[in-house]
């Protein structure tokens, strides 16, 4: 049987006043948004608007597939327990509402939980979205960077094949919702759009740790790829433990330098360059995709300059401060800072060939090693997520830090670094649970960033 959760609000501008609703359907296992629901509907009370919102969430959650179990999370207090049993519904505008939603569903199929209102912000985004439409006098339409952290990975197979795997993962995600969905096609339309199909051609170095990216026999090079959590154990009515929400850091790596098109080391050693026109460009483009998502709510950076100068960019489009996090700075290269990979390969063939063969190997003239940069990403990592428990952080760095990040994500070995490519501002996501699982989202071409 489907399980699916929905989340969902609404607010008024008054109370009563000018209203409406959000509400979002979610994968419990993997985190993706598989429908958006969201209305301005004229004159009306909080409460009305909350209402409202969840026969919306429900509704789509039933298109989705009509004998799903489906866990209903929102901050309304008054509705939750009301539709749980626990209250009774005196208001006569609320019993109309109430009795429309216990219609959509057969009651075994739903269960009700409050979350406090921080953890209710995709639904409240929405409400917020479709509020501010209808003061323009528009209908509310779902962004297409909505589906930028839900549309589903393209299948594996021959490079080439990226169009048709596009294709195969819109198809595959409207089979998911049980059928043909015009809007979940615009969705990923959408995110195709801001991110561009994946790269075909061979993997590539570039700049950073790029020359790494330049070792043959790459599995699956240059591909959107995707790892999900193990399902939690089966508990109370059928359902896994609560993990809550996730933490989830959005890894964006800096804008290009004068270095990157040169594919030259440049870590945390080096001359601390900064962003090229064609970065700055590319900083301003993924701040207002960010915009447009809307799910940001911190901003650190690495403390070299060209992260800095990227978070600002976005921060300064979100209307959020930067953070400046040490841990988050790109590993030293030591001697091989501003060479390009055939430049060290001809004047340090010894010390680059230990440095591809073992994590343990530092680049010549005591930079730092991939296993001394592990140790410290992680500590960083795990600190991090101590203090932003339930929150989406956008983590502006490098690309060895994004790499090590995405490999203990994932269980792979060290030699994996060597088998990732990571383009300038380029987005990918890791999404933590309670119980140490974590997914895995990348979105790396940048072509619509030139």
């Amino acid at each position: 049987m489907p399980r699916f959760v929905v989340e969902a609000d609404g607010g008024s501008r008054g109370n009563p006043g000018p209203a409406g609703y959000g509400a979002v359907v979610l994968d419990p296992a993997s985190g993706e948004t598989l429908a958006e629901r969201a209305e301005y509907i004229g004159v009306a009370t909080n409460n009305v608007a909350e209402y409202k919102g969840l026969i919306a969430g429900l509704t789509a959650a039933r298109d989705l597939a009509s004998d799903a179990e489906v866990l209903v999370r929102m901050d309304s207090k008054l509705v939750v327990e009301q539709m749980s049993g626990r209250w009774k519904i005196k208001h006569p505008d609320m019993k109309p509402l109430a009795a429309e939603a216990a219609r959509i569903l057969p009651r075994a199929q739903v269960t009700y939980e409050w979350i406090p209102r921080e953890r209710n912000k995709h639904a409240d985004r929405l409400a917020n979205e479709a509020m501010d439409a209808g003061k323009r006098g528009e209908q509310w339409e779902p962004s297409a960077s909505s589906a930028v952290f839900a549309a589903p990975s393209a299948p594996s197979g021959p490079p080439g094949d990226a169009a048709a795997g596009a294709a195969a993962a819109r198809a595959a995600l409207a089979a998911a919702r049980g059928g043909t969905d015009a809007g979940a096609a615009r969705g990923i339309a959408g995110a195709d759009t801001l991110f561009g199909a994946p790269t075909a051609g061979p993997l590539a170095a570039d700049a950073g740790a790029d020359a790494l990216l330049a070792v043959p026999g790459a599995a699956d090079q240059g591909r959107t790829a995707t790892a999900t959590p193990t399902a939690a154990p089966a508990g109370g009515q059928g359902w896994g433990p609560d993990m809550g929400a996730p933490a989830t850091f959005v890894l964006l790596r800096h804008g290009e330098t004068a270095l990157t098109p040169q594919k030259r080391f440049s870590g945390s050693g080096g001359s601390d360059p900064e962003l090229s026109p064609a970065g700055r460009r590319q900083a301003a483009a993924v701040a207002e995709a960010l915009a447009a998502r809307g799910t940001v709510q911190t901003v650190i950076s690495s403390p070299l300059l060209r992260c800095r100068e990227t978070a600002r960019a976005v921060a300064d489009r979100l209307g959020l401060d930067v953070t400046v996090e040490q841990g988050l700075r790109e590993v030293d290269f030591g001697a091989w800072e501003g060479l390009t990979f055939a430049e060290v390969q001809e004047r340090f063939p010894d010390d680059l060939q230990a440095w591809l063969d073992s994590p343990k190997a530092a680049p010549t003239g005591g930079g730092e090693s991939f296993a001394a940069a592990t140790r410290r990403i992680s500590a960083t990592r795990d600190r991090l997520l101590a203090a932003h428990a339930g929150r989406t952080v956008l983590l502006v760095t490098h690309v060895t830090p994004v790499k090590i990040l995405v490999r203990l994500a994932l269980g792979a070995p060290p030699e994996s670094l060597f088998r990732m490519e990571l383009s300038a501002a380029s987005l990918s996501a890791v999404a933590y649970y309670a119980d140490g699982n974590a997914s895995v989202r990348l979105l790396n071409d940048t072509s619509h960033l030139r």
